[in-house]
């Protein structure tokens, strides 16, 4: 661990005197990319700079406390010797968290696909629900969400919702929650009061930029048609939403929420770089079969992980055996309870990694 924070100290000395050379307020990127370096080191350097602290103290109130003979001050210098210990310890842990490998992908901005899954229009209902959710999620952390696709169904429900939401570390906070979200509840066409069990699926893909993806166009077939449901004076009087083919891959995209065509394509091709990324993505990790396999599952559509239980008022995350009897603030978007733990148990899974390597 020394080793990699004397490295981080170094980097930070580095990216200081590059910051300081005339060329470098030429590039507008580059600049960006080394205060934004800089930031980054300069917190695992001052936590590294107060962690030596506190081990210097430890080592001084051991020598005073051999040599000290008066009570009064040998009860000073141990409260004192507690303090530097326990203050030690928590900026080891830090340090320890910030030297992690970090996921290259957490500052991006998400695309967010959910579907219904099985319950028929009942599946459907809960997926507009869980839309509303991560919407209002969203806003709580001051990310911004554009509704690029949806299916209704006629009652209020989505069949299929895409939403892109955008944000410095967006994709840091909402990667947690692709899998299968089960909800159980009894439903408003229920006359008998029995509970059924629906199910619905989340997809969550960093948004993929240019550089991230070689995409070439001739591989891409776009088809018009008039877009359906509510919109603006003219959205279903227009040939304005896209559905893009993608030829090598089957993958189908629709857009339809903006009236101009040029914008909707655009929309289309950059949810077909992320899925393109996030295959490519999937794919280096099947190759990597002696990597680690994360506390909190592959991301696979197909797993289940969480149970919302109405009638109980329970929401459970069954990867961290998580649950809080609070289901209408987490569905009014209070998600962070849920996050903060996920992460905290990926780093505590990397940690525990690290140390038996």
């Amino acid at each position: 661990m020394y080793e990699k924070l004397e490295g981080v100290t170094a980097r930070l000395e580095e990216v200081v005197r590059l910051l300081s050379e005339p060329d470098c307020a030429a590039d507008p990127g580059r600049l960006k990319r080394l205060m934004k370096e800089q930031a980054s080191l300069q917190v695992v350097a001052d936590a590294y700079r107060n962690y030596r602290a506190a081990l210097a103290t430890q080592e001084e109130s051991l020598e005073l406390l051999e040599s000290e003979t008066d009570e009064e001050m040998r009860a000073m210098l141990k409260e004192e010797l507690a303090d530097a210990r326990r203050q030690s310890a928590e900026l080891e842990q830090v340090l320890r968290l910030a030297l992690l490998p970090k996921d290259p992908n957490d500052e991006k901005n998400v695309v967010l696909e959910i579907r219904a899954g099985v319950g028929g229009d009942e599946a459907a209902l809960f997926a507009a629900q869980v839309c509303r959710m991560y919407t209002r999620y969203a806003e709580r952390r001051g990310f911004r969400t554009e509704m690029t696709f949806v299916s209704e169904n006629g009652l209020g429900g989505f069949k299929e919702a895409v939403l892109l939401i955008s944000g410095a570390g967006a994709y840091s906070r909402f990667k947690y929650e692709s899998g299968a979200h089960r909800v159980q509840r009894v439903p408003e066409t229920e006359s008998g009061g029995r509970i059924h069990t629906s199910a619905i699926t989340v997809a969550v893909m960093p948004e993929a930029e240019e550089m991230d993806v070689k995409l070439d166009l001739n591989d891409c077939r776009f088809d018009v048609f008039r877009a359906s449901g509510n919109g603006g004076q003219c959205v279903n009087t227009t040939d304005s939403a896209v559905r893009l083919t993608h030829l090598p891959t089957g993958i189908v995209i629709s857009c339809q929420d903006e009236k101009s065509q040029l914008k909707n394509k655009d929309k289309a091709l950059k949810i077909l770089r992320s899925k393109l990324y996030q295959l490519e993505l999937e794919r280096r990790s099947k190759e990597e079969a002696d990597a680690r396999r994360s506390l909190i599952g592959s991301g696979d559509r197909s797993e289940k992980i969480r149970t919302y239980n109405f009638p109980q008022g329970r929401v459970t995350d069954h990867r961290i055996h998580l649950t809080l009897y609070r289901i209408d603030d987490v569905m009014d978007g209070d998600l962070d309870e849920i996050i903060d733990a996920l992460t905290a148990a990926d780093q505590a899974e990397k940690l525990a990694a690290g140390e038996n390597m």
